[in-house]
C-alpha cells in the first residue's frame, strides 16, 4: 500500500495542539467581552443557497466564492459573517427585539490567492448592532469601543482605529464635482496608502478629477492634525453641502463619545483617507491597525450600512458593526512570537501516580475537578524523570505525587512546575483540602495574565 503524503490544502491553516489552546482562549476572551456589552451569540450555516450569499456580489467576490451543485440545489460556502446576518435577521424578524446585538464567530471560505497571512479558510470574530428604522449614532460610538477593549484584554495596546464617514467624504466629493463618480473616486482614495499619492492622483486624472481639485482633495485628506483639528478643518465647509455638515456632526459625535466610553486618544483618531471598499457602508467607518506593524494593514474593520437586509425584506434594518480576521490576526502574533506561550496548556494540575494501586489518584483527581481545577491523571508506567517532563513539555503548572506515605497520611505532594528555584513553597506536602487551596491562589493570578505578550 502506497503512504499517502499528510498535508494540507494551500490556505488552510492548522494549528499544534498549544497553539490550537491559545487560539481557543482569544476566542474565549472575545466571547467573554462581547457578552459584557449585551451581544447575543448566533451561528449560520456554513452553506447557504447562492441566491442568498450572490444577491448582492459580483466582481471579484462572485468569483472568490466557493459554489456548487447537489442534486438540484444550487449553495455556496459564506464568504463572510456580514451577508448570512442579514438573511438571519430578515427571516427570524419576529423572533428579535431591536436593537439587535449579535455576535459570531466562525469560518468563512474565500477562494482567494493564498499567501502568508492570507487564508481560503478563516475565523473572522463579529458584533453587529441593528435597528428597527432607525439606529442612534450612539452605536457608532460604542462598537469600535468594545474592540478597543478586546484588544487591551488581550494583552495588545499599541494600535489605532482609524474613524471616517462616509457621508463626510460623499460631502466633499459633492463640493468638488464628484458626486456622479463618488463610488470610484472613494475606492481610489481607499488606495492612497497602498499605492501613494501619485498614482491616486493618476488614477484620479482618468476619471477627469482636475489637477487642482485632485490636488486639494489630497491636501484636506492626507491632513495629519488632531482630531479636533481635523474637525475644525472640515467644519470650515459648514453649509456648503448638507451631506458633509451631517458627516461632519456623527463623526463629531463618535469621536467624543469614544472618550467617555474610556478609549485613551492615542488608540483612535480621525484619517479622511479611510472609506472601506465595499458598496455597502454609508456613514462611519473603521479600520484598525497595529502600530509595531504597519505592513500587515488592517486588523479589525467596519463601519454603518443604512440597510442590511434589504435584499431579503421590505423593513429598513440599519447597522453598524466591525470584524476581526481572527485567523490572520493569530497568525501574525505566532509568526512575531507575541502569544503568551505560558498559557497553552490543557490541564492544571498533572496527577502522578507513584503506586500501582490507581485508586486514590482517581479519587483524588474527581475531587479537583468538582473543585472547578482541571487535573490529568498519568497512567503510563514510565520513570519519574519522564512524568515530570511529561508535565514541564505541556506546561501544566502544578503537580501532584501520590506514593505510599501520602495516601497512608490523606496527603498529597504538590509541586508548582515554573516556580523559581528558592521559592520555600516549590513542594509541600499538605492535605488534599489544602492543594485545592493552594491550586486556586495560583490559577486566579494566571487567570490575570494576557494572552498576548509583546516585550516593550
Amino acid at each position: 500500500m502506497n503512504i499517502i503524503t499528510p498535508k494540507n490544502l494551500s490556505g488552510f491553516m492548522e494549528l499544534v495542539p498549544k497553539e490550537q489552546v491559545l487560539f481557543e482562549k482569544i476566542k474565549q476572551k472575545l466571547e467573554e467581552t462581547y457578552r459584557l456589552y449585551g451581544f447575543y451569540p448566533i451561528d449560520t450555516p456554513i452553506l447557504e443557497r447562492s441566491e442568498i450569499l450572490l444577491a448582492k456580489t459580483g466582481g471579484d467576490t462572485e468569483k472568490q466564492i466557493y459554489r456548487f451543485s447537489k442534486g438540484d440545489t444550487d449553495m455556496a460556502m459564506r464568504f463572510d459573517l456580514t451577508v448570512p446576518l442579514a438573511k438571519y435577521v430578515a427571516k427570524n424578524y419576529s423572533e428579535l427585539t431591536f436593537p439587535f446585538k449579535r455576535y459570531q464567530i466562525g469560518k468563512v471560505y474565500r477562494g482567494e490567492r493564498a499567501q502568508q497571512g492570507r487564508f481560503r479558510e478563516f475565523y473572522q470574530a463579529d458584533i453587529d448592532i441593528i435597528g428597527d428604522g432607525e439606529l442612534s449614532v450612539m452605536n457608532d460610538a460604542e462598537v469600535p469601543s468594545i474592540m478597543y477593549h478586546v484588544f487591551t484584554g488581550l494583552g495588545l495596546q499599541d494600535f489605532t482605529i482609524r474613524l471616517n464617514n462616509r457621508k463626510v467624504l460623499n460631502g466633499l466629493f459633492e463640493l468638488y464635482g464628484q458626486s456622479e463618480h463618488a463610488t470610484d473616486v472613494m475606492r481610489i482614495i481607499d488606495k492612497l496608502e497602498k499605492i501613494g499619492a501619485e498614482n491616486v492622483r493618476a488614477e484620479l486624472a482618468e476619471l477627469q478629477v482636475s489637477a487642482e481639485a485632485a490636488d486639494e482633495l489630497l491636501a484636506l485628506l492626507g491632513f495629519k492634525g488632531s482630531n479636533e483639528e481635523i474637525l475644525e478643518k472640515l467644519r470650515a465647509f459648514a453649509g456648503r453641502s448638507e451631506k458633509l455638515d451631517l458627516g461632519v456632526q456623527e463623526l463629531s459625535e463618535v469621536v467624543y463619545y469614544m472618550g467617555k466610553f474610556g478609549v485613551p486618544e492615542t488608540n483612535y483618531r480621525i484619517d479622511l483617507t479611510i472609506a472601506r471598499g465595499l458598496d455597502y457602508y454609508t456613514g462611519t467607518v473603521y479600520e484598525t491597525t497595529f502600530n509595531r506593524h504597519p505592513e500587515i494593514g488592517s486588523i479589525c474593520s467596519g463601519g454603518r450600512y443604512d440597510n442590511l437586509a434589504e435584499f431579503y425584506t421590505k423593513k429598513k434594518l440599519p447597522g453598524v458593526g466591525m470584524s476581526i480576521g481572527l485567523t490572520r490576526l493569530f497568525y501574525i502574533l505566532n509568526e512575531f512570537e507575541y502569544l503568551n506561550r505560558s498559557l497553552a496548556t490543557s490541564a492544571d494540575v498533572l496527577m502522578i501516580p507513584m503506586t500501582d494501586d490507581m485508586t486514590a489518584a482517581v479519587e483524588i483527581s474527581a475531587k479537583l475537578r468538582e473543585a472547578g481545577i482541571s487535573t490529568q491523571i498519568y497512567f503510563e508506567k514510565k520513570k519519574f524523570k519522564h512524568k515530570i517532563g511529561y508535565a514541564d513539555k505541556l506546561a501544566i503548572p502544578y503537580a501532584i505525587f501520590l506514593g505510599e506515605d501520602e495516601i497512608r497520611d490523606n496527603q498529597v505532594t504538590l509541586k508548582k512546575m515554573f516556580a523559581a528555584e528558592d521559592d520555600a513553597e516549590k513542594q509541600v506536602t499538605v492535605s488534599v483540602e489544602e492543594a485545592i487551596a493552594r491550586i486556586r491562589g495560583g490559577l486566579a493570578v494566571r487567570k490575570e495574565a494576557k494572552c498576548i505578550r509583546i516585550p516593550e
